[in-house]
């Protein structure tokens, strides 16, 4: 197989806006930079020029003050200690009025669009009514039972306009995993949806939001959208909620953007949760802005003429970075509904129809658009110009797919990053080629390094993924976590002062990357570390199999490896394809890497982000109880797992 899939042109490069930033540093310094490779190492080793420049290149909004990083001690970096800053005033300050803000699109509702001026003005009303009908103040929580719509977006700019704290849970979670994450909130006002269509089904949210107005009495204030979008018959579900339409329409009195310091917390998000009640990883407005602005202007190279679009829920981390992209002045596409819905080309259909030039999706979708060999018409997407991929780690099989089926000069950007930093460690940028399997490397002012188990860097070897310098997002700290414990525990125990991620990572002499899978669901078979990805990378080239999840069982004094496929309806397991996929996976890796077991089930777990849930599978088979399951999309899947634990080794 090729190895080189894409290199941009002379003319990209130069006229990219990474292109323009290093030219600012090279004015600064007298430095020129050949790579990006030379680029990235640059900015570690300068970290505070890096930033400080990069605030001047971005204009965030604000005063930054004279320090950058007043200690760099982790935890416990101090960034921007003077710096004063509003989010919302920085994110809407580029748009020009009669741009378009926001494209909503669902499956409940019809298409939607906000101009900046509309999208401003609303934002201004709803935070006058939370100031002075509510009294919501900086610091209180503002949290969303709602999906991927532009209430969502409108009532968390009001929040952070006034210095409130946004957290939210999407609709597809039930009434625990709400429960489990916004009762740890403690919010002052909650928005809510009266339900969602999924997959052309209509799911009322009513029942479940009456339960959890009971059981959260302390809320001030119930906010109700008409998200199912079936009219007033459905508004009369949700009694004692103040209507969003009513809401919008007030002309509530306005309340002045207050700036705050960098800081200033901004979010709370929610780690997956699957071994326990979830954590809540609170964010700043200072640290999310400026990385997210790096990596929309430096990396993806978002502009204000730009179509963004990325398939989200407002659970999932991706939905912040999402709504940053209104930074750049660029119009940001919402959808609400399934991503395969009546079919995998949907998406795809959807972001023809809207000219969207950064289409953002998850490994695991562009997987199933390969495997029903989905194609495309000659030029059928001409303003796309860069596909983002994360949730997982992307199959080289799917790199293919993209340049063969999709776009042949399209930038495909594979990112990782996660709830822990709302943003990314690696990922793409427009000066680097595009490696079949691998991302294009450290993202500009993330000091990421593989180490090996002696905590020595190595370099074309997997390694464990750390970062040894501070960067601006790291979380503030963990809701009701007032000892720090919990935080140095989950990033700083393993290597003292060093950000340990989780996850298994290689660097190539360019320094391009492969993620091997998490290190906290490390197979150990004759104890020899084994990262899941390897084998996925294997699994995944099969086209017969829909889906995989790789986990270990304990056998005497060892581990072995099962692995477990999901195949189309009708179609069974045989003999010949175990024997196939053994042999593959041999040849790919080693003989240690090669499963004990291979077993076909109906179902693969899945949490509501999109991620694979081994450490479940892996409890129940150990006769273990799997965890907390609010965070699951398909708990119920987990049946067949359960009847599984006492099945015998082949």
């Amino acid at each position: 197989m090729q190895e080189l899939l894409y290199t941009p042109s002379a003319g990209a490069r130069s006229s990219s806006q990474l292109a323009e930033f290093s030219q600012i540093i090279s004015e600064h310094t007298g430095l020129r930079f050949s790579s990006y490779q030379a680029l990235q190492a640059w900015s570690v080793s300068n970290l505070e020029t890096f930033w400080r420049l990069f605030w001047g290149y971005a204009d965030l909004q604000g005063e930054p003050g004279n320090t950058v990083l007043r200690s760099e001690q982790m935890p416990g970096a101090q960034w921007f200690p003077e710096a004063r800053l509003n989010f919302t005033e920085s994110l809407l300050a580029r748009g020009r009025d009669e741009d378009t803000a926001l494209i909503c699109c669902s499956e409940s509702r019809p298409e939607q669009r906000y101009s900046y001026r509309e999208l401003r003005q609303s934002v201004t009303r709803v935070s006058g009514y939370l100031w002075h009908q509510v009294g919501t103040r900086p610091g209180d929580r503002v949290a969303g039972y709602i999906g991927n719509t532009p209430e969502a977006v409108i009532m968390m700019l009001a929040a952070a306009r006034i210095g409130a704290v946004w957290s939210a849970v999407s609709l597809d979670f039930g009434l625990d995993g709400a429960l489990d994450r916004l009762g740890q909130v403690e919010p002052k006002v909650v928005l809510v949806g009266n339900g969602y269509r999924y997959a052309g089904k209509s799911f009322s949210r009513a029942e479940t939001v009456a339960q959890l107005r009971a059981a959260m009495p302390d809320v001030q204030a119930w906010v109700a959208a008409d998200t199912l979008g079936e009219g007033t018959e459905r508004k009369a579900e949700l009694p004692s909620c103040f209507e969003w339409e009513t809401l919008i329409s007030e002309p509530w009195p306005e309340v002045a953007a207050e700036r705050f310091g960098f800081d200033h917390p901004l979010y709370i998000l929610f780690s997956s949760g699957t071994t326990g009640q979830p954590k809540c990883i609170v964010h700043g407005s200072g640290g999310t802005l400026i990385q997210h602005a790096k990596e929309m202007l430096l990396h993806a190279d978002v502009r204000c003429d730009s179509t963004l679009f990325y398939f989200t829920t407002t659970s999932w981390m991706m939905w912040n970075w999402l709504v940053s992209g209104l930074f750049t002045g660029a119009a940001v596409v919402l959808y609400e509904g399934s991503p395969t819905y009546p079919d995998e080309g949907m998406l795809w259909r959807m972001a023809q129809k809207l000219g969207v030039t950064h289409f953002g999706t998850s490994a695991k979708y562009l997987s199933a658009c390969r495997k029903v060999n989905l194609t495309f018409a000659p030029n059928a997407l001409p303003e796309l110009s860069v596909i983002l991929s994360t949730g997982s780690p992307l199959s080289p099989d799917d790199f293919d797919w993209v340049y063969a089926q999709v776009k042949g000069d399209v930038l495909l950007q594979s990112i990782s990053g996660g709830t822990d930093i709302v943003s990314c460690f690696v990922g793409g940028n427009p000066w680097s080629p595009v490696k079949r399997g691998r991302i294009q490397g450290a993202n500009l002012g993330m000091d990421v390094q593989a180490w090996d188990e002696q905590g020595q860097r190595v370099w074309n070897q997997r390694g464990e993924m750390v970062c040894t310098q501070p960067t601006p997002s790291m979380p503030l700290y963990f809701l009701n976590d007032p000892d720090g414990s919990r935080y140095r525990s989950a990033y700083f125990e393993r290597y003292p002062g060093v950000w340990s991620q989780g996850d298994f990572i290689e660097f190539d002499q360019d320094g391009q990357a492969v993620i091997h899978g998490r290190s906290d669901t490390t197979l150990n078979p004759g104890g020899v570390r084994i990262g899941t990805a390897e084998i996925y990378r294997v699994v995944e080239s099969f086209p017969e199999l829909l889906d995989s999840l790789v986990v270990g069982r304990p056998v005497e004094d060892d581990i072995s490896i099962v692995l477990f496929v999901k195949l189309p309806a009708g179609q069974l397991l045989d003999d010949a394809l175990k024997q196939s996929l053994k042999r593959k996976i041999r040849e790919k890796n080693t003989p240690r890497h090669v499963p004990g077991d291979i077993i076909q089930v109906p179902d693969i777990p899945y949490t509501h982000s999109g991620k694979k849930v081994e450490l479940a599978v892996s409890h129940i088979l150990r006769g273990e109880s799997a965890g907390n399951l609010s965070s699951l999309a398909n708990p119920s899947c987990l049946d067949f797992y359960r009847e599984l634990k006492e099945y015998k080794h082949e």
